[in-house]
């Protein structure tokens, strides 16, 4: 789940990992996030308008990650082994796992680290 919320912080910007101007994964992000910010159609535009002044697409980066952030769930762990139980006893809520699955029968990712604040991660990975 922390390298799931990890992505997420690196996707949104939010990476406190000290950046420079040559940090190559945080440029690409950018550039990506122009093209699809310059492919919105006239209301998404609108929406995202502030994004474009500062180059970052604050917020085109937090509605991405949003809507495709179970899919990224998806590619990290559909591919694990069925012994490799991440989560599986707790990961849906109720005392329901995810039953070899890499997802609860719902679909929902079954972490929300990628919301929580990356130094509380951090502070509790490492006290």
């Amino acid at each position: 789940a922390r390298s799931f919320a990890d992505i997420g912080d690196i996707v949104r910007g939010r990476d406190m990992f000290k950046r420079n101007n040559h940090d190559n994964v945080e440029n690409g992000l950018r550039e990506v996030f122009r093209k699809i910010y310059n492919g919105l159609k006239d209301k998404g535009i609108h929406h995202y308008k502030d994004d474009d002044i500062s180059g970052n697409y604050s917020k085109l980066r937090e509605a991405w990650w949003k809507a495709n952030r179970d899919q990224v769930w998806k590619a990290i762990t559909c591919s694990a082994p069925g012994d490799a139980d991440y989560f599986i006893k707790t990961a849906c809520g109720g005392g329901k796992g995810t039953h070899g699955y890499c997802r609860c029968i719902n679909y929902d990712v079954p972490t929300y680290f990628d919301y929580v604040p990356q130094f509380l991660r951090w502070f509790d990975e490492w006290a």
